[in-house]
């Protein structure tokens, strides 16, 4: 163990102690050196803290000359080398860069900087993973639905029960390594390896003989096994998502960052995301395009694709690089200093009492009408979407080149929605804001299925604008999914957290577990059910076209009732919780309250009401 900030006791001076846990620890003072067994002072004092690090509780301060405030305190491994070093003027706001302390800038910068090369390798993936397994070989949009169920799901349950067994028996930092490097060596594999020899490893004569035998309605699940490197590829790319950013990343982010710190930066890894988002997209496009200056014969897809998947190597190497800077530099005298965090205690629900919880609760059933919505008819928009893309585009590359374009506009769209959303929240309240997602998807869904399916007429008036029905089917379904997707974003998540506040603890605690075992689950794979049954029934996605719009127009009715039902019951709950506040405090019943967003702990935005006069600086 590392003890940090052990002062001498005899000279009541401020000294270094290295040493092991229960082993003799040499403490060097200003005055000279002192050597003294402390092995029975630190197994009744020192307590084992996060990361390894035990901290000595301090003797009755003293008063400091000038010159020793400005000595380093300085954390020592067992071994005796440094690993950090921290002055007093690093903690210092007044002597920081716009008035925060450099430590914060030490901790921020490089955590906004391992995020920035986490989304935009997260944005190649996605948009990669679409184009290989949508081009390939006997494939198209209807495998995506197949795979999320039968493939991706599976493996995202493997991942964690892994997961939790090596959490068991590593630490926080050979967790991270253990989880990162695998990505990063099949992706560098993948481009090099694996895709050069795909004809080899895929089974094409053994995958048209089961074709032959089952018929076209089978031809999605048939193709995950025709095409098994590009779907491999499809679930490690979507697990990036989950684990790389969700995990590794905010649970390393939460463990070293204060609440303060996190109500300021948060919010701006948020924006810093979206900026990585239009990079990236910037980055696809000039791959995709590479091909036209390639000699004839060569394949110009395999060459973007290693450009691609080396930057995504580049960039993993440089998370794993500042991963480890931060272990060494940062995270020993942060981690000392940072208060002792309490253990929440979270309802667990199992899937029944889930169900009866949602069945017993308006609230909460409205609430979770939203998050199943939203699920289902989004993915009901966008794997009828990406069939026509590949329509339009059926070479790789140039469908490749499409989706950086769309991961462009997706960044700059979502960036601008972020600002505007606190301008919503403030003048139309939460109803209005909760409104604003369904209103979207629903308008540009009506568009896109109506040019899907009656775009013939719509030809002449078309071609004067230079575009055929397809091409405009394509460009409405990218405005859709551009829109709806920077929508949820900015409003749809902070409405959702918002609903939560003026509940009970009970309710909250069990509200949310019920959602989290129940509603995301199910509006995630929601869509790719129903779109299973309909290419099972139909034969194609083509042909079951215009039973999921019918379905698309009843969900999002359904979503925009529940939304309007769910907003009276919240605006009733917080009148009454005023009323109560009034009441007890002994309010005069003149004084004025408004409705008010601030920036919580976790970075969101959430609602309540206060005097106009004690308006938090934050508050919008």
């Amino acid at each position: 163990m590392v003890a940090l900030g052990l002062l001498n006791s005899t000279s009541a001076r401020p000294c270094v102690a290295t040493g092991a846990w229960r082993q003799p620890i040499r403490c060097v003072t200003r005055t000279g050196s002192v050597q003294r067994n402390a092995a029975a002072a630190l197994k009744a004092t020192v307590q084992p803290r996060a990361l390894g690090l035990a901290a000595l509780p301090a003797p009755r301060p003293q008063r400091l000359s000038v010159q020793q405030r400005k000595e380093p305190v300085v954390a020592r491994s067992a071994a005796g080398s440094q690993v950090a070093e921290i002055t007093p003027d690093d903690e210092d706001p007044a002597k920081g860069f716009l008035g925060i302390a450099k430590i914060t800038w030490r901790k921020i910068v490089p955590l906004g900087f391992m995020f920035f090369c986490i989304l935009f390798n997260y944005t190649i993936l996605r948009d990669t993973k679409d184009v290989l397994v949508v081009t390939a070989p006997g494939s198209g949009a209807e495998i995506i639905p197949f795979l999320k169920t039968w493939v991706n799901l599976p493996a995202a349950i493997g991942f964690t029960v892994l997961y939790a067994k090596l959490s068991n028996i590593m630490n926080t930092e050979q967790l991270f390594y253990t989880c990162i490097f695998p990505f990063i060596a099949f992706f560098g594999a993948f481009a090099y390896i694996l895709y050069p020899l795909r004809d080899t490893l895929h089974p094409t004569q053994f995958a048209n003989k089961l074709l032959e035998t089952a018929g076209p309605r089978f031809a999605g699940p048939i193709a995950i096994l025709r095409n098994w490197t590009f779907c491999v590829f499809y679930v490690m790319a979507e697990l990036w998502g989950s684990v790389v950013v969700s995990l590794l990343f905010w649970g390393f982010a939460n463990q070293i960052t204060t609440v303060s710190e996190a109500k300021q930066f948060y919010p701006l890894f948020g924006l810093g995301a979206n900026v990585a988002l239009i990079f990236s997209g910037r980055t696809v496009v000039y791959f995709s395009q590479k091909r036209a200056s390639l000699a004839p014969g060569v394949d110009g897809w395999a060459q973007s694709l290693q450009g691609l998947m080396g930057l995504v190597v580049i960039g993993g190497l440089l998370v794993a690089g500042t991963y480890w800077w931060l272990q060494r530099s940062v995270v020993p005298g942060v981690v000392a200093k940072l208060p002792p965090k309490p253990k929440k205690h979270k309802e667990h629900l199992t899937i029944g009492e889930s169900f009866t919880f949602l069945a017993k609760s308006p609230y909460i059933r409205d609430l979770a009408a939203l998050v199943v919505a939203y699920g289902i008819s989004i993915n009901l928009v966008e794997v009828t979407w990406k069939s026509k893309i590949k329509q339009q585009f059926p070479n790789p590359n140039d469908y490749s080149s499409f989706m950086g374009n769309f991961s462009t506009a997706t960044g700059a769209v979502t960036f601008a929605m972020m600002l505007l959303s606190r301008f919503v929240f403030r003048k139309f309240g939460w109803g209005m804001a909760a409104l604003i997602t369904p209103t979207v998807l629903l308008v540009t869904g009506v568009i896109f299925f109506a040019l899907v399916l009656f775009g013939a007429p719509l030809d002449p008036m078309l071609a004067t604008w230079g575009l055929t029905p397809l091409m405009a089917a394509v460009l409405v379904g990218a405005a859709q999914n551009v829109f709806s997707k920077s929508s949820k974003y900015s409003l749809f998540d902070p409405c959702k957290e918002m609903a939560y506040i003026p509940l009970d603890q009970e309710t909250q605690l069990k509200g949310k577990a019920a959602i989290d075992v129940v509603c995301n689950p199910l509006g995630k794979s929601g869509g790719a059910l129903i779109q299973q049954v309909m290419i099972v029934s139909f034969g194609s996605l083509a042909a079951s076209t215009p039973y999921l719009g019918a379905i698309l127009l009843a969900i999002v009715l359904f979503w925009m009732k529940s939304a309007n039902s769910l907003d009276k019951q919240f605006t009733e709950l917080q009148a009454e919780q005023m009323r109560l506040k009034r009441k007890q405090a002994g309010e005069e019943p003149g004084r004025k309250y408004k409705f008010v967003s601030v920036v919580n702990d976790q970075g969101f935005i959430e609602g309540k009401y206060v005097l106009k006069e004690d308006m938090p600086p934050n508050a919008v």
